[in-house]
C-alpha cells in the first residue's frame, strides 16, 4: 500500500472507515470476537448494575475492552500468518500461540480487575 496522501479530516474519516471494516470483519469471521462481545453485553450493564462509583465502572468496563482490543490484535496476527499459506512453520506456529497468549492474559487481568473491585 502506498504512502496515504490524505490528511486532516479527510484523513480521519477514512481512517474511522477502515476501523469499521475492520470490526465488521472480526465480528462476520471471528467466532471468539463474537463470544467475546456478547460477554461484553451481558458484563458492561452488570458493571453499571454492581458499582456507583465512576471509577469502578471505568476499571471494569475497561478490562472488558482491554478483551476485544487483544483479541482484534490477535485475530490480525493470525490473518497475516494465515496469508503465506497452509504449510505449518515452527514461527507461525509461535505467533499464533503468542497472539493467543495475549487473549488469555487480557481474559486473567480482567479477572483479577472484577475480583479485586466487587470483593
Amino acid at each position: 500500500m502506498a504512502y496515504s496522501t490524505h490528511h486532516g479530516l479527510t484523513r480521519i474519516i477514512k481512517a474511522f472507515g477502515y476501523s469499521w471494516t475492520g470490526l465488521r470483519s472480526a465480528f462476520r469471521h471471528e467466532e471468539a470476537f463474537r463470544q467475546e462481545l456478547l460477554l461484553c453485553l451481558v458484563l458492561v450493564p452488570a458493571a453499571f448494575w454492581l458499582t456507583d462509583a465512576g471509577l469502578e465502572r471505568a476499571l471494569l468496563v475497561g478490562s472488558l475492552f482491554v478483551i476485544l482490543i487483544v483479541e482484534l490484535l490477535n485475530s490480525g496476527i493470525e490473518a497475516a500468518i494465515d496469508r503465506f499459506g497452509g504449510e505449518r512453520h515452527k514461527l507461525s506456529a509461535r505467533a499464533k500461540d503468542l497472539g493467543s497468549a495475549a487473549v488469555f492474559v487480557a481474559f486473567a487481568h480482567a479477572l483479577v480487575v472484577w475480583v479485586l473491585v466487587l470483593v
